[in-house]
């Protein structure tokens, strides 16, 4: 496998995750960690929001200048990387060898609540694939639950990454429009402007209040419609993995 630039962020985060970097090697006495940066921006966040996470609210937040953290951290970017990675922390313990629909299920939920610890971690970009320690050990958790299943590894990868990337997007498209205040108005402007000739199939999902259910802020309509689509999904799953057993 290709190494990523040793220069770019992606390469020193990855480092710095794995200990295969030292940080804070030059310089005066250090009188930091890196653990320590990296919980005083999860700290950042958690009261101000993602938004205020930037190396110079950091090293305020610790009580040391802004130049002092990049001998720990070398820019923002790199810091956003591993942030992402110890917000998401460790999964629980799951039950695997079981029926590999439940297990799945109970780890999207995992997910989920892991998320909710740190609901700012939703608004991070997803800008590098998984690559830290925690995210590897959810990943890792994640195909254990299709371990027993005829699917080759390379389509397990790939069912486990797409009911990540459900929960994950599912959950970041709820936190968004929860914050606007126009998603309670957006039924009546559509049905100003929706022509039942020429948007039938729209109108009737108006008429029958559709979008009314489809926005309501409230969470446990959130978690129903998240749970409605992780349903579908598994679905899916089930005939798709079916599919190979009867192949064998």
């Amino acid at each position: 496998m290709e190494t990523p630039d040793a220069e770019g962020p992606l390469a020193k985060a990855f480092a710095l995750m794995w200990g295969l970097d030292e940080p804070g090697t030059r310089g005066p006495k250090r009188g930091l960690s890196l653990d320590q940066v990296i919980d005083a921006a999860i700290e950042v966040a958690d009261a101000e929001g993602a938004g205020a996470l930037s190396m110079s609210r950091v090293a305020k937040h610790l009580g040391f200048t802004t130049m002092s953290l990049y001998r720990y951290v070398d820019s923002k970017d790199t810091l956003l990387v591993l942030v992402s990675d110890r917000a998401i922390g460790l999964p629980p313990e799951l039950p695997v060898g079981g029926e590999w629909r439940a297990g799945i299920e109970a780890w999207a939920w995992a997910v989920s609540e892991s998320i909710r610890r740190h609901p700012w971690f939703l608004d991070l970009p997803l800008s590098t694939p998984p690559m830290g320690p925690c995210n590897m050990a959810w990943l890792d958790r994640g195909l254990a639950m299709f371990a027993d299943t005829p699917v080759p590894e390379p389509i397990k990868l790939q069912l486990v990454l797409n009911v990540s990337l459900y929960m994950i997007g599912r959950m970041r498209v709820g936190s968004e429009m929860s914050d606007d205040d126009d998603n309670d108005e957006y039924p009546a402007m559509l049905s100003r402007v929706l022509d039942p000739q020429r948007f039938p199939a729209l109108t009737r999902a108006l008429n029958a209040q559709a979008f009314d259910e489809a926005f309501e802020e409230d969470i446990k309509e959130w978690d129903a419609d998240l749970r409605f689509g992780l349903d579908r999904l598994l679905d899916g799953y089930e005939t798709f993995i079916r599919s190979f057993d009867q192949r064998s």
